[in-house]
């Protein structure tokens, strides 16, 4: 009877040990970047329910994420980017390889994520894998920072499925490589950058510590981050660097808040630290969001320089701010936002910078997805 107690205690215990390891590494492997897990699970509810503003959004990603199907990767070897102001024609041209290879491999990893169809994963990791395994460097002015503000997509398309069983081993490996010696070094080159540029290149890199599970430089881009933000967020709202961009100053304001804020939801996600609610002398996220949202909409107002560029439907780029503000009304939950917002609903942006491309689609929680 004592032998049957002593191994009953002991197959116990080897049942409880075994479900704690299990539960442990299902907790290392859930998702907490751009797109947590909690996050992709409350979407998929909302998908079953069939609640109309997620199914309208999810056709708009399959129907990019069926394009991309469609699409031949674009590497390089040399990530070669003029300055803009320098070469306007020439920079974009040769922005586009990583924009549209980038914003594709986004697009189905986000569609696998939420239909489990293979066809999307291996679709990205074909991008992903093209970028790794034949772009060396980045060079001319503008590299590291069109790297930094395109190139987030694949750091996103990678975190969503760096579960994915089908991603090969060595081709994984090569992927983490490409991360640390270009992608990263790109971005930490200019993540001292006191504007726009820094704020970017801060994301661009966290995305990466996120996939890397590189704790002591997530750590860095933090410290970063919080030492000059309210350098940069002006107590009545404005952006202190951006508005002396002349005739760009409300889209640069849009610029820099985009990644100031994707930064501080990654950093939420992996700390727990809520940036969204610090506060310095009147100054705040929220601040500098309702002075953007106002001055878009009344740019003969703006101080800083006659008749600014402003974000609208058609924008060459995307329908900037209205990315952004979609984005922070799962934060804020302003009713004037949600003015601003709702005929244009659902929200994508699929050009250019990628900081809040599926606002509508992924929104933003703080105090879980319940």
């Amino acid at each position: 009877m004592n032998h049957l107690k002593f191994f009953l205690s002991i197959f116990l215990t080897t049942c409880l040990l075994s479900t704690l390891q299990r539960q442990q590494a299902l907790a290392q492997n859930q998702l907490k970047g751009m797109h947590p897990q909690q996050q992709i699970d409350f979407v998929k509810r909302q998908l079953k329910a069939k609640k109309e503003l997620y199914t309208s959004a999810y056709k708009a990603l399959i129907s990019k994420a069926d394009s991309a199907l469609l699409v031949e990767q674009h590497a390089v070897a040399d990530f070669s980017i003029p300055g803009f102001y320098q070469d306007k024609d020439g920079h974009r041209k040769t922005s586009l390889a990583l924009q549209v290879d980038g914003f594709s491999a986004y697009s189905c990893a986000l569609a696998y994520q939420l239909s489990r169809k293979t066809k999307y994963a291996d679709k990205a990791i074909y991008f992903l894998n093209a970028w790794a395994s034949i772009n060396k460097k980045y060079s001319q002015l503008d590299g590291s920072l069109v790297m930094s503000y395109s190139g987030t997509t694949l750091m996103i398309s990678a975190d969503l499925l760096k579960n994915y069983k089908k991603w090969k081993p060595q081709d994984v490996a090569q992927f983490k490589l490409w991360t640390k010696n270009v992608f990263r070094e790109a971005a930490n080159s200019i993540r001292f950058r006191n504007n726009n540029s820094g704020d970017w290149s801060r994301l661009a890199s966290i995305l990466a510590d996120t996939y890397l599970d590189d704790q002591e430089d997530l750590q860095k881009n933090i410290a970063l981050i919080k030492n000059d933000l309210f350098d940069k967020l002006a107590p009545d709202g404005h952006m202190v660097e951006e508005v002396k961009r002349q005739g760009k100053g409300i889209w640069y304001t849009y610029f820099s808040l985009a990644p100031l804020t994707a930064s501080s939801w990654v950093i939420y996600n992996q700390t727990g630290e809520n940036l969204f609610a610090a506060t310095k002398n009147g100054a705040s996220f929220k601040k500098s969001l309702d002075y953007l949202h106002y001055y878009n909409q009344h740019p003969e107002e703006w101080k800083f320089f006659k008749n600014p560029a402003t974000g609208a439907v058609y924008t060459e780029t995307g329908f900037w701010p209205a990315n952004l503000l979609e984005a922070m009304n799962g934060i804020y939950s302003d009713a004037e936002y949600e003015k601003y917002l709702a005929p244009y609903r659902p929200i994508m942006y699929p050009k250019h910078d990628y900081a809040w491309t599926f606002p509508t689609l992924m929104p933003l929680r703080l105090n879980g997805y319940q």
